[in-house]
């Protein structure tokens, strides 16, 4: 079964701790899991990961992950994804996990994927992020890298956006859904299945995601709010935050290689040249946000 475009938007299910969930074989892709929880200190949340690779970003609130492997205490510190940098962690295949929330309420969202090989848990702290400004003008936007290609994972890339009021995100679209080398056999393009989950820094705001490919097979145009989830298994995709609103997105990568290598519409390739500066109102967080204590 492969999910139509008409529903790669996918709204909040709210339905208790589970904000949100996506599978791979309700998609029809091969890679990409994904859950949003909100958990209180009364609702505690235990997994044993199977045969997969699984990291999990704390959006916001403070809690204590025990696993098999190892103990992780007073993680999280940002009261939303708009006041401070990202902790996340980690963990190998065939661990067991319980999350205790320490504050009223923590949100998380996890992503998983199959692996072959196991690989060593790792706590992920904010000065761990690396935080660039990329593009220009009005498609100037954050990239908070959680977990860059070939880093800790074996497939799953992670990392946050965030897109000021008014401008354009990955702009020109681009696209990542063929596996394709240049003439000198560089990788050009990989293969990636992608998931994009939303945040604004306001009541209301909302953002519009258009995915389209060029033989015109796919173009859809979706409104996107708070807590809804895009998923991209293929197409060129660009978004556009509605005035007056941040857009936050976190984005999980799996696919045929361990790189974020995606190919411009051409037909708006020329845009990159007409970049001067960029837009001054970014940052939207960074490492001096991290309280002391």
């Amino acid at each position: 079964m492969t999910l139509p475009p008409q529903e790669w938007l996918i709204a909040p299910s709210n339905s208790g701790p589970l904000v949100t969930r996506v599978s791979a074989d309700k998609v029809g892709w091969q890679h990409l899991n994904m859950v949003v929880l909100r958990l209180t200190r009364e609702q505690p949340f235990e997994l044993t990961i199977a045969q997969y690779e699984y990291v999990m970003v704390i959006l916001s609130g403070r809690c204590n992950i025990k696993t098999s492997r190892g103990d992780y205490n007073e993680i999280g510190r940002r009261e939303s994804v708009f006041t401070g940098m990202p902790y996340a962690l980690y963990l190998p295949p065939n661990t067991e996990f319980k999350i205790e929330a320490l504050t009223e309420q923590v949100e998380i969202a996890a992503a998983w994927t199959g692996v072959a090989q196991s690989r060593n848990p790792r706590m992920i702290r904010p000065q761990d992020v690396t935080l660039d400004i990329v593009g220009g003008g009005t498609a100037t936007r954050q990239i908070n890298t959680i977990v860059p290609p070939g880093d800790a994972s074996q497939h799953l890339v992670v990392m946050e956006q965030y897109t000021p009021s008014g401008s354009w995100s990955t702009y020109p679209p681009h696209k990542h859904d063929a596996h394709s080398n240049d003439p000198n056999g560089k990788l050009a393009e990989a293969n990636l299945e992608e998931i994009s989950y939303f945040k604004f820094d306001r009541p209301n705001g909302y953002a519009i995601q258009r995915i389209y490919t060029l033989d015109e097979q796919i173009d859809e145009t979706f409104v996107v709010y708070s807590d809804d989830t895009i998923v991209i298994p293929r197409g060129y995709h660009t978004l556009v935050s509605a005035h007056g609103y941040t857009t936050y997105s976190l984005h999980f990568l799996a696919g045929s290689a361990r790189t974020v290598a995606a190919s411009d519409d051409p037909a708006y390739a020329w845009v990159r040249q007409t970049w001067t500066q960029k837009d001054p109102r970014l940052p939207i967080v960074d490492h001096g946000m991290e309280p002391l204590s």
